[in-house]
């Protein structure tokens, strides 16, 4: 899983990004195309094979192999390829409303959005517990601490991307206030750069070390060292988390930030903080949100809570690797664990085994 590979700096910098991908948030303001509603026919081809897969789940069925044979959508599942092509060839993200989950268990709710997510592509483990599905809460846990991962707290998470290809997050239960998803273009965050600092873009061309927050594969190191901006094959692709990037200092033979560096990644967070480029949404009960991590960055604001443990704020979240992905480099292996589209993303350390979490305790995802 670690690899000796590093890319060269391009002589001539990529060329700006010119598709849907490079997008401004005022823009989109302005734009109801990335919402998708579902229809009465769609929501009830979901229950009818959601019945299905509690009936088979319920018996000897291994949830963690679940495939597309085992939730049959002939409505929505040609539909949810296009919107899968929106997100990998498109603007890259898509908010889709809106799942009843109000009438469903918390079990129908899981096994709803796993259905939906093997349509999109494989299920790949988030963490060192093999999760294949996700528990986004307030553990009560800060980011001060390196074992931490800061979707376990309350705290504005700031733009970065996740280990796979693309994320999925349902909502269920929304904070007291705050909790707004917000999404920038990393291709627009490019595009500034290069406009305004072109030095500073080739900084972010260089391979950077990350660091793992605790989940290291064997023999690994526990940090992994990949370029902000990618230039692959005609296309941008971009990997960034600035706290990881800051926290991976600690390491013994990772070297303290340059100060052309520190400038370029200041740069880069002020362009995705500008409320020109990013866009703010409030995902509510039963809407689910796909994003494409090599074209854009995804944060939530901080948010409070309500006190009682039933109303606190709570989304599931997959980490998805579609067969169809775009092709990434070879570096993307120390990340990734594989480059091969449909087989690659996700977290694994030793011992870990794929598992599905129905619920969440203070200890961790379970």
């Amino acid at each position: 899983m670690t690899s000796a590979f590093r890319p060269l700096r391009p002589r001539i910098l990529p060329p700006e990004i010119s598709d849907a991908s490079a997008w401004y948030g005022r823009d989109m303001t302005r734009r109801t195309d990335w919402i998708e509603r579902l229809s009465e026919t769609e929501i009830a081809e979901v229950e009818c094979a959601t019945r299905m897969l509690l009936e088979s789940a319920d018996s000897s069925f291994d949830l963690t192999s679940i495939t597309t044979d085992d939730f049959s959508l002939p409505t929505l599942g040609p539909r949810l390829q296009k919107l899968l092509d929106e997100v990998l060839n498109g603007r890259g993200f898509v908010l889709v409303r809106t799942l009843p989950i109000r009438r469903w268990t918390r079990r129908q709710a899981v096994l709803a959005f796993l259905g939906i997510g093997v349509h999109l592509g494989r299920l790949r483990m988030q963490n060192a517990d093999g999760h294949l599905l996700g528990h986004v809460r307030d553990l009560g846990r800060s980011s001060d601490d390196p074992e931490t991962r800061i979707y376990q707290t309350r705290e504005r998470q700031t733009f970065h991307t996740d280990s796979c290809d693309v994320v999925g997050l349902l909502c269920l239960r929304v904070a007291k206030s705050g909790g707004l998803s917000s999404l920038v273009s990393s291709m627009t965050i490019f595009n500034e750069m290069r406009r305004r600092r072109p030095d500073l873009v080739r900084v972010l061309l260089d391979p950077i070390e990350t660091d793992r927050r605790g989940e290291v594969h064997e023999g690994g190191k526990p940090y992994f060292t990949i370029p902000v901006f990618n230039w692959h094959q005609d296309l941008l692709s971009t990997i960034y988390q600035r706290q990881y990037i800051e926290s991976a200092r600690r390491f013994i033979g990772v070297n303290p930030l340059s100060a052309l560096q520190i400038e370029a990644l200041d740069l880069f967070d002020e362009l995705a903080n500008d409320a020109a480029l990013n866009l703010n949404m409030e995902l509510q009960p039963g809407d689910m949100q796909f994003v494409h991590n090599h074209t854009i960055l995804h944060d939530r604001t901080a948010f409070e809570d309500f006190p009682e443990p039933e109303r606190k704020r709570h989304l599931l979240r997959l980490w998805l690797a579609p067969p169809n992905a775009r092709p990434l480099p070879e570096i993307f292996a120390e990340r990734f664990g594989s480059v091969t589209p449909g087989d690659r993303g996700g977290i694994t350390v030793k011992g870990s085994k794929p598992t599905i979490p129905f619920e969440v305790n203070r200890d961790g995802d379970h």
